[in-house]
């Protein structure tokens, strides 16, 4: 009950902070999951991973794009390809975390995302970005890790679906967590249920 309770709330805070309303994809769209370790699904086996969890819940055809260990800088030079490739109706941006790690700074961070969100927007897609905390084992281990500011200004700018806490709150639950920066096989269950909670209140789900 606990949990369903968190999803409810996860998703009430995403709905708050949607942008705008879209129309439901049919079943069968094609949808780009592009990040890194987190979106590729390490922590969990093969087909536990939360673009395979999401393409099970909604039909969706999920291609996931993640690259275990990539910082945005990088990830910035991949994205067109995938863009041209694919042709995907819906983007989800998971990126952040690897640059937190190394100690970044924000604002190159935040030039990197918008860079990627640019082409994702250029490409006709939607584009839908999951907000990432700037990781910190003491605050993980207290269960109170939070946002990375600069997700919710890249959505102001750029007006972008943003999907904030989803992500922060798994990873500030040890039993959801595979380590200190990875869901667990449950936890991208959670991760995934309120990725899709947060898309239905914007209307991307019926």
């Amino acid at each position: 009950m606990l949990r369903w309770g968190l999803l409810l709330a996860l998703a009430l805070s995403a709905a708050c902070s949607r942008q705008a309303d879209y129309q439901p994809l049919a079943p069968g769209s094609t949808v780009l999951a592009f990040g890194d370790s987190v979106t590729y699904g390490t922590g969990a086996r093969p087909g536990e991973d939360y673009p395979s969890v999401l393409a099970r819940t909604t039909g969706w055809n999920v291609i996931n794009a993640g690259v275990p260990g990539e910082l945005a800088r990088e990830a910035k030079n991949r994205i067109g390809p995938l863009l041209a490739e694919h042709r995907p109706q819906l983007v989800i941006v998971e990126l952040g975390g690897n640059d937190f790690l190394r100690k970044r700074r924000d604002d190159l961070v935040r030039q990197d995302l918008k860079t990627i969100i640019a082409a994702s927007q250029d490409s006709g897609a939607i584009t839908v970005l999951v907000a990432v905390p700037r990781l910190s084992l003491l605050r993980a281990g207290m269960g109170a890790l939070k946002d990375s500011a600069i997700f919710e200004q890249l959505a102001e700018e750029t007006g972008v679906l943003l999907i904030p806490s989803v992500f922060s709150d798994v990873l500030s639950d040890d039993t959801l967590r595979a380590d200190q920066v990875h869901p667990n096989a449950e936890g991208y269950r959670v991760l995934t249920a309120g990725f899709v909670e947060a898309m239905r209140s914007a209307g991307l789900l019926p």
